[in-house]
């Protein structure tokens, strides 16, 4: 299937990032967000990526201009209805995730693929709330979309060969790197990533080093381009601990059970960056 009109549910890093890498590779794409105010700001957020890509010459304005005419900003659902592929980018919540795609399985057309970007859960059980199961597969991203180079594409065991490979060829389209995975929980990435940051989370909790030591250890040790701690300020310990018990309900293997001073900052509202204050705290 050759695909032309993307949809993206959701504005946020993850969701306006798709969106700009789409519309850069030629994609007419919208984008939804659930209301107005949201949906500026994450507008402005992809305005603000492309001109600082324009100020360091690594596009010219003509470029910018092209792309942001090929982006389109919604609060409606019911605009997907014309889409080639609508990619799923909301919260890690299966329940929620599932009411959008069977949502999205009455408004797009019965040949439209509708995808994830979930990191962590089943895809074929959102595949199940819809009629179109075969046409249903994982696109997993990763933060910041647009400098990451890695997709990891996702086939259940209904998703189609042809829609396994619309999305391979999408993930190229868009510069990126396609691996591919079984739909178990965690994929390829997580899989390996959750039991390191855990153990990272753990071993700071239990006073081996401080901070600054067990991530300079990591960086310069295994040449990883930030520690473990900086990794999940970054991410969101609250997105670390929703995948780990994502994990551990799958899986019942201890390596994925988040320690308690994950969950002390969860309770705390210490998640990161995003919040100022994370194993680290940040100033605007």
């Amino acid at each position: 299937m050759e695909l032309k009109k993307i949809g993206v549910v959701g504005c946020g890093l993850m969701g306006g990032g798709i969106a700009q890498v789409a519309a850069e590779a030629g994609y007419q794409v919208v984008v939804r967000e659930i209301n107005q105010e949201l949906l500026a700001k994450g507008m402005n957020v992809i305005r603000g990526n492309l001109a600082r890509n324009v100020e360091k010459g690594r596009m010219t304005q003509q470029a910018m201009d092209d792309t942001l005419a090929r982006l389109k900003g919604t609060t409606e659902l019911a605009d997907f209805k014309d889409r080639d592929m609508v990619i799923e980018a909301i919260f890690e919540d299966i329940e929620e995730k599932k009411k959008l795609f069977a949502t999205l399985d009455g408004i797009c057309r019965p040949d439209a693929i509708l995808a994830s970007n979930t990191s962590s859960l089943t895809v074929v059980e959102m595949a199940a709330a819809t009629k179109r199961a075969s046409k249903v597969v994982g696109i997993h991203f990763f933060s910041p979309v647009p400098v990451m180079k890695l997709v990891e594409i996702v086939k259940t065991i209904v998703t189609s060969d042809d829609t396994l490979e619309t999305a391979v060829n999408f993930g190229k389209t868009v510069g990126k790197t396609v691996v591919t995975a079984k739909d178990l929980p965690g994929f390829i990435v997580n899989r390996l990533l959750i039991p390191f940051l855990i153990d990272a989370a753990r071993v700071y909790g239990e006073g081996l080093a401080t901070r600054e030591d067990i991530d300079a250890a990591i960086a310069l040790g295994l040449n990883h381009p930030m520690g473990p701690l900086t990794l999940m300020d970054f991410v969101g310990i609250d997105i670390t601990v929703h995948a780990a018990d994502a994990l551990y309900r799958e899986y019942g293997d201890p390596r994925y059970a988040a320690p308690p001073i994950l969950r002390r900052m969860l309770l705390a509202g210490h998640v990161g960056r995003k919040t100022g204050k994370g194993f680290y705290e940040y100033t605007k």
